[in-house]
């Protein structure tokens, strides 16, 4: 039996040279292997009588197990140095500073939208809101845009399938219906119906992208609405919001006739800057007009009491020449290096 412990001594230094996983299968192979030392041992069972069969066989598998641990054990052993070399290499060093947290910022049409919102409410207006997705009512009809009217070219927009007439909206002026007939109905009871004076900013849709001009953009309907409402109120109205929005007392504004269903008389409002790269050059920047009879009836109004004035701007346009940006889609191209920039 001392062959076999020495079997067992020679299975233990071979095993613990071993430097790797493949060094230590072949020295498992010299001992397990069809020719390995204790195959044979196994083999040689055979040639000895039952009785002695019997006592070196379990010798023999006594030895076998004490070398089956030895490898278990190595085995282990390597594979537990390999996990801490693993982790040593890609140990982190916590003593070290964390990485900041980028700082997130409002999104430049955000912030006009905002400084638009927060100007007129300085001087009377509401914000109002209204649904994204309109009927034709509301889109066309309700603003002296009848079916057939040449102006529906204009307002190529987006209808919804099977949907008989509904569409993503393309103005934020069906606000303004609604806005009136919600007023109207809150003051039904009194014999005298107080002004009407809000805002309405958000998302409307085109067929239309290009440098400019987006499928998606943004814009802002305002209407004021009294008994004696006039086209000067709005000249002072829009003048003011300007100059107080570019933060310039010496800008240029101008109303050039132009061409609204929805208004008579209709302008078109241009500005100039007096410095800057801008200077000099005049810029269309807006629609507006006294609300034509047939809109204030839409919206339950008697046009014969009462006035009012409406007007449409661009928040992504005012954003453009705040900030000197010449390419509108970039404000929807989610480019952080850009936007970035207005944190």
């Amino acid at each position: 039996m001392d062959q076999l412990d020495q079997l067992v001594a020679e299975a233990g230094a071979d095993f613990a040279a071993a430097a790797d996983g493949a060094a230590l299968e072949s020295a498992k192979a010299r001992y397990f292997g069809k020719g390995g030392s204790l195959t044979e041992l196994l083999k040689g069972l055979g040639k000895l009588d039952p009785e002695a069969r019997k006592t070196v066989g379990a010798e023999i598998n006594k030895a076998k197990a004490a070398i089956e641990a030895l490898l278990t054990a190595r085995r282990d052993a390597l594979q537990q140095a390999a996990l801490e070399a693993q982790l040593a290499a890609e140990a982190l060093d916590v003593t070290l500073p964390g990485r900041g947290a980028g700082i997130g910022g409002l999104h430049p049409v955000v912030r006009t939208l905002e400084r638009v919102e927060q100007l007129f409410r300085s001087i009377g207006f509401d914000v109002a809101e209204g649904p994204e997705i309109e009927t034709d009512f509301y889109n066309f009809t309700a603003l002296n845009t009848p079916a057939n009217h040449p102006a529906r070219s204009m307002h190529d927009t987006f209808y919804l399938e099977n949907g008989d007439g509904v569409m993503l909206r393309t103005h934020t002026s069906p606000v303004q219906i609604r806005a009136m007939q919600a007023h109207v109905e809150a003051y039904k009871d009194r014999e005298t119906m107080p002004e009407l004076r809000v805002i309405a900013p958000g998302r409307v849709y085109r067929v239309d992208s290009d440098a400019t001009h987006s499928p998606m953009f943004h814009q802002i309907e305002g209407v004021w609405i009294g008994e004696s409402v006039s086209f000067a109120d709005l000249k002072g109205v829009v003048a003011d919001f300007l100059r107080s929005f570019f933060e310039s007392d010496d800008l240029q504004v101008r109303f050039r006739p132009s061409f609204f269903p929805f208004t008579e008389p209709s302008a078109e409002i241009d500005v100039a800057f007096m410095s800057g790269a801008l200077k000099g050059r005049w810029l269309e920047i807006a629609g507006c007009g006294m609300m034509h009879p047939n809109v204030l009836r839409f919206g339950g109004i008697d046009p014969e009491r009462y006035t009012g004035f409406a007007f449409g701007m661009g928040p992504d346009r005012l954003t453009m020449l705040r900030y000197g940006v010449n390419d509108l889609r970039l404000f929807f191209e989610g480019d952080l290096r850009f936007l970035g920039q207005f944190r």
